[in-house]
């Protein structure tokens, strides 16, 4: 079994692998940061087993992603399933006052970035007459909220096409999951609030929030469902969340 594992060098993707890996998975590990892939693999391969491939790729590079995957290995085309994990929040602002960078690095990570991967995999799996999509998207996908217009947009974005996809996808025997978290306790808000890790750490204080094991544990638990059974869409937060807007702090 082969798993893409989008974003894989922290956080949810970092988890994700080791949860694949310790589950007998090859993985393919694909993230910006080349130290960590390589760090990633060598503890992967030591402590599971497994061969992995890590590939130094930034998914916004429409060019990079179909020529690294264009280019796969014969023994590494068997994907079974693909997971677009890569996604990143920029600032916090309102819409008046919010840099127009930010929104460009979001839509070109979150949105454009999930297609291009997307695009370059499912030819794969139709060849192989099954696999399975996992798209990471976010209980912002759901509630919009103050100073996050663009990043709920990119999130609402994932939805929508997660929709598209399972239909398109349907007589190729390809599953779509959305999966949803809410607060997460990984680097998400250091990324957001661009290393202010003072302001980052006050997102999670006066409750537990998710940690990046928990996501992995279901996204696990979505890949391995009998053949015939595909959860479609899954929002999943701490007791204390209720949706994207609503935190009950002590």
């Amino acid at each position: 079994m082969i798993v893409v594992i989008t974003g894989a060098t922290s956080g949810f993707g970092e988890a994700m692998a080791y949860t694949f890996a310790k589950g007998g998975y090859q993985c393919i590990l694909v993230g910006r940061r080349q130290e960590r892939l390589t760090a990633l693999v060598t503890k992967l391969e030591k402590e599971f087993g497994n061969q992995h491939l890590s590939i130094a790729l930034d998914v916004q590079d429409k060019i990079a992603v179909e020529k690294v995957f264009t280019q796969l290995p014969e023994t590494w085309n068997k994907i079974d399933v693909l997971i677009n994990n890569a996604g990143l929040a920029l600032g916090r602002d309102a819409f008046q006052n919010a840099d127009v960078q930010d929104w460009e690095t979001m839509i070109d990570t979150n949105v454009k970035g999930l297609l291009y991967v997307s695009k370059a995999v499912v030819p794969y799996m139709i060849a192989n007459g099954k696999g399975h999509i996992i798209n990471i998207g976010s209980t912002a996908a759901k509630e919009a909220y103050a100073g996050g217009s663009v990043y709920c947009a990119t999130k609402a974005a994932v939805d929508a096409i997660s929709k598209a996809q399972r239909i398109d996808l349907l007589p190729h025997a390809i599953k779509v999951t959305a999966l949803h978290p809410g607060a997460a306790d990984t680097e998400f808000s250091q990324v957001r609030f661009k290393g202010n890790t003072a302001i980052a750490a006050k997102v999670y204080e006066g409750f537990t929030p998710l940690y990046a094991q928990d996501v992995a544990d279901i996204a696990w638990y979505v890949a391995n469902l009998p053949a015939h059974v595909c959860i479609n869409d899954l929002v999943v937060t701490c007791t204390a969340q209720a949706n994207s807007v609503t935190l009950f702090k002590q």
